[in-house]
């Protein structure tokens, strides 16, 4: 493999496997594409505790990392240990300033404590939460890319969206947004990218703009 073969590290979003990028395809003779799976936390374990983890199945060096709504925040915390050529935040937020009202009084009430249980026997509210739709719209579409059903990554990945602590957008990331949005609706604002009429899954309906636009970001 050529020495200026540049490695791209794809993060799904909650609860999602990695195959909601299967559409996404980069030129071969320049970028080999990796996909990250989500793995059962450990009891107690911090997101940054959790990101440093996650870095060892990172086996390249000045590598693109590209991270989807919450694997948009854990590819932020992974950048604290990896050396990077690019860190892309899709469908996300840069700092908990952005995160909506929902989720801020989840934090106030701890609510989140009680959520997760339900989500793992609703998929229909796991959907609204992963995705920011009802599963009625896309049922073959959800059963396909949530298959993270395990209650302790459930409840584990809600407490960390909920009481994520980054007070400032990272100045190295390439935030993307998409303004039709509804699971983070406040992330358009400020240093980002923004795609007319994107929603929360554009990384699968919106992948023309991703596969023509990632190359030319990369290297900018």
């Amino acid at each position: 493999m050529s020495e200026k073969m540049t490695h791209v590290y794809l993060m799904p979003g909650m609860a999602a496997n990695p195959t909601i990028f299967e559409h996404i395809k980069l030129p071969e003779s320049s970028y080999k594409i990796h996909w990250l799976e989500w793995q059962i936390p450990v009891k107690n374990e911090s997101l940054s505790d959790y990101a440093k983890r996650m870095c060892q199945f990172i086996t390249h060096d000045n590598i693109v990392l590209l991270g989807v709504s919450f694997g948009g925040m854990l590819v932020q915390e992974m950048s604290e240990f990896l050396n990077l050529k690019k860190l892309f935040v899709i469908s996300s937020v840069k700092s908990h300033h952005e995160l909506p009202k929902r989720l801020k009084l989840l934090k106030i009430t701890k609510a989140y404590h009680i959520l997760p249980t339900q989500l793992v026997s609703n998929i229909d509210l796991l959907a609204k939460y992963a995705f920011g739709e009802t599963i009625k719209k896309r049922v073959d579409l959800y059963k396909r890319y949530l298959s993270v059903s395990d209650k302790r990554y459930l409840d584990w990945a809600i407490k960390q969206v909920v009481c994520w602590d980054q007070e400032e957008p990272n100045p190295e990331a390439i935030y993307i947004h998409g303004d039709k949005d509804i699971v983070f609706p406040h992330s358009c604002e400020g240093d980002c990218i923004v795609l007319k009429g994107g929603t929360h899954i554009m990384v699968i309906n919106k992948y023309k703009w991703f596969n023509e636009n990632l190359p030319k970001l990369i290297e900018s």
